[in-house]
């Protein structure tokens, strides 16, 4: 191997200033990109390095037959050609069931499964020598609608009560479609083989050791061989919690022997991941006359895609919160996950309750409707509280203030009503923009409303937790701090957290926080909104420890006279419990978050054009640790839900990705988002550190549903799936105003 110097990687981490918990400190990675400086993973790069290349299949299912290399290493500069034969482990993992081969070995289950690898000098060499490789295929049916699938992932019952017959029935279908994580820096790392026979890998990731734990089996390498570094992520909201690149470019590396980049492009890249569930939902909802809920039916369908992936959990989480954050005493919902040959779904913000808020959240509505009430009123009458029981028969032991919520989102002043049209209106602030395809002539305006419950850190029995060092030692007869964990920071800000519970605990403003890699115990995921609840109290913990070493003494004084001190602890959280195989009953959730929103729309009915003119949302986030930071994250998650509501979803045919790019996959930009007004509420949740509540999940779930309330508020349309495109309104409103005006629709794809 050619000696060389490690990569660089990730971002420097080292600053010094007085920002504790509760101030908005500046992030150290901040002004780096925005200049464009930060270091990407896909920046990487090495003296001597190599480049790889995946061939995938272009079939969603199909037999192998044979695979000739042969035309690929007769190419001038090919060095390696791998399929499944070359495996040099076990050929499975997977982050629950290990049922995803690392290279196809006799058949493919999806559009875009790898298939072999490329090793070459450069990689558009690699890129034509993949094309070279000739695979035999032989074609069979693929199974791409879930509701044929004989194929369970999971399914989960949730039984409550007896009564289901109520003065007041409301029922809809509703379908949610497949959206993508659509983070900006694709999946990218580089393999280093190192002297000890073992690998070293620089990834973007958002979960180093359970990665570790997945790749060194199928690598025949012991654990300790097998070392990951966190390299600068751009982006990840679920997709990187499954591995893509990184059994790939580990085995190019140590089949070479010489460091292997991967970088995928963008097409690529949405078949490298994982994505959002599409989802097919029924709910019957029974009340009282005076709106009261009685009972919840539901059905979920969810579309695991070919491989299980986080599909268990994801199916549990649309069970246990299938009814939204309400007070109903009789229950039966079923949620199932199966298998089809479409792309493999796993985790994405919000993680199964997102699909199910969309149902729920429209059948409130249209309960309001039926028990002539208003979308708040309906929603306040039926709001849980603190001691409130979920349909799962856990309390509630927090606070959980959505009445409160509702009604201070209800005062929120609503924006000015929109002018009359006008040949001189500023074109800027109508559907369409300035294409000028209307004047306001056929803009209506409408506001709707939408509650979302979401559950924080892993559920259901996982041990989640997580582990932190903190050394503090005299650095140029200063005071200094490193903090080490395996915590991704995928844009979340968590290195600036990890570094403001430092100073706050320990009073000492020069802080390091330290690359995270594989070299410390695990932090877990940085998913499920538990970063700053797990790692934040993993953090505090070990700089408890530390503290008590100073023995009183002021920092200075204590390192001066005992040396450096270094302390290292584990943190979890309170135990959560499976749910009941057959009843769904048990404690599966570790802490619950509230966000509601108000939405404001306007659409052109003619052109089927929407332009959201204003958000505005409530939050109660237990504790705000750094408030620019939290507004960045509920800002972040409402974008994402706009998203789904009006334009995000893969397009699929016959298992065929039609709509892999950024051209024809569309996700909002800076011209999409509203003017958003945010109220945060502080009420500590007691088990927590600091008593924050995890942030950045629920804002995803509530906007989509008050969005398409909104929408169905300014059309009269039922509009029963999302995302909501134009042909659903300008089609059905010319349909309506032919059947004199009805305006009414069962929101079936024209």
């Amino acid at each position: 191997m050619t000696e060389t110097t490690a990569p660089t990687i990730g971002h420097t981490t080292g600053y010094s200033g007085g920002h504790g918990v509760g101030e908005s400190a500046r992030r150290p990675d901040g002004t780096l990109k925005v200049t464009g400086e930060f270091a990407y993973a896909s920046d990487l790069w090495l003296d001597g390095m190599v480049w790889g290349v995946t061939l995938r299949s272009p079939h969603a299912s199909a037999w192998i037959r044979s695979i000739d290399v042969g035309p690929a290493l007769k190419m001038a500069g090919v060095l390696a050609v791998l399929t499944h034969e070359d495996v040099p482990g076990v050929k499975f993992y997977g982050l629950e069931h290990k049922d995803q081969p690392v290279l196809a070995i006799d058949e493919v289950r999806f559009q875009g499964e790898p298939v072999a690898l490329v090793a070459a000098d450069h990689p558009e060499t690699a890129r034509r020598a993949a094309a070279a490789i000739v695979v035999e295929y032989e074609l069979r049916e693929a199974v791409t609608d879930p509701r044929k699938s004989e194929h369970f992932v999971r399914h989960q019952p949730v039984r409550r009560g007896d009564t289901f017959e109520a003065e007041v029935v409301v029922t809809g279908e509703y379908e949610v479609g497949m959206q993508d994580q659509a983070f900006l820096g694709p999946e990218s790392g580089l393999a280093v083989p190192a002297e000890d026979g073992g690998v070293d890998l620089y990834i973007a990731t958002q979960w180093l050791h359970v990665d570790r734990d997945q790749l060194a089996p199928c690598l025949g390498l012991p654990q300790d061989k097998v070392r990951l570094t966190l390299s600068g992520v751009g982006g990840a909201f679920g997709a990187r919690e499954d591995l893509s690149m990184q059994v790939h470019a580990c085995m190019l590396a140590l089949r070479l022997d010489r460091p292997v980049k991967i970088v995928y492009g963008r097409e690529e890249s949405f078949f490298g991941h994982v994505h959002r569930h599409p989802a097919w939902m029924r709910y019957e909802h029974g009340a009282t006359r005076d709106g009261r809920l009685v009972y919840v039916k539901a059905d979920i369908l969810l579309d695991g895609g070919a491989y299980c992936s986080s599909s268990p959990a994801v199916v549990g989480n649309a069970a246990s919160l299938g009814a939204g954050p309400y007070e109903v005493p009789n229950v039966r919902v079923d949620a199932t996950g199966v298998y089809t040959n479409n792309p493999p779904c796993g985790a994405m913000r919000g993680f199964g309750a997102v699909q199910a808020c969309y149902a729920y959240e429209s059948q409130m509505d249209r309960l309001a409707e039926a028990c002539g009430l208003s979308p708040i009123e309906i929603r306040v009458r039926n709001a849980v509280s603190q001691g409130s029981r979920l349909i799962t028969g856990q309390v509630i032991d927090s606070p959980a203030p959505l009445a409160d919520m509702l009604r201070d989102l209800e005062a929120m002043p609503l924006p000015a009503p929109p002018p009359e049209p006008a040949r001189d209106r500023d074109l800027r602030g109508l559907p369409g923009g300035v294409s000028q395809t209307t004047h306001g002539e056929s803009v209506r305006r409408g506001v709707g409303y939408g509650v979302g419950i979401k559950n924080i850190c892993f559920s259901e029995g996982f041990d989640d937790y997580s582990t932190a060092r903190v050394r503090a030692e005299l650095v140029g007869g200063e005071p200094h701090v490193t903090v080490h964990t395996a915590a991704a920071e995928v844009g979340q800000g968590l290195v600036t957290i990890q570094a403001q519970i430092a100073r706050t605990e320990l009073g000492i403003a020069n802080v390091t926080v330290a690359t995270a890699d594989t070299a410390v115990g695990s932090a877990g995921s940085s998913s499920a909104s538990r970063q700053s609840y797990v790692t934040g109290g993993a953090v505090k913990t070990a700089c408890e420890a530390v503290r008590e070493r100073f023995k009183g003494l002021p920092a200075a004084e204590a390192l001066a006279a005992y040396g450096p001190i270094e302390e290292t602890r584990e943190y979890r959280h309170r135990p959560t419990y499976p749910l009941d195989p057959r009843t769904g009953q048990g404690d599966s959730h570790t802490q619950l978050a509230l966000c509601v929103h108000r939405a404001v729309v306007d659409v052109d009915v003619d052109l089927g054009l929407v332009k959201v003119v204003e958000l505005a949302a409530v939050q109660d986030v237990g504790r705000i640790l750094n408030p620019q930071a939290l507004e960045g994250q509920i800002h972040g998650g409402s974008a994402q839900g706009l998203g789904l509501a009006l334009m995000e979803e893969i397009q699929i045919r016959d298992g065929q990705v039609l709509n892999p790019s950024f051209t024809d996959y569309l996700i909002p930009t800076i011209l999409d988002m509203p003017p958003m007004t945010l109220k945060i509420l502080e009420n500590p949740d007691p088990a927590a550190p600091y008593g924050l509540r995890g942030a950045g999940e629920p804002p995803t779930l509530s906007s989509t549903p008050a969005i398409a309330a909104a929408v169905r508020a300014a059309t009269g349309l039922r509009l029963t799936r999302v995302p909501i495109r134009p042909e659903d309104i300008a089609l059905f409103e010319e349909q309506s105003g032919a059947e004199s005006g009805k305006g009414v629709s069962d929101g079936k794809r024209a």
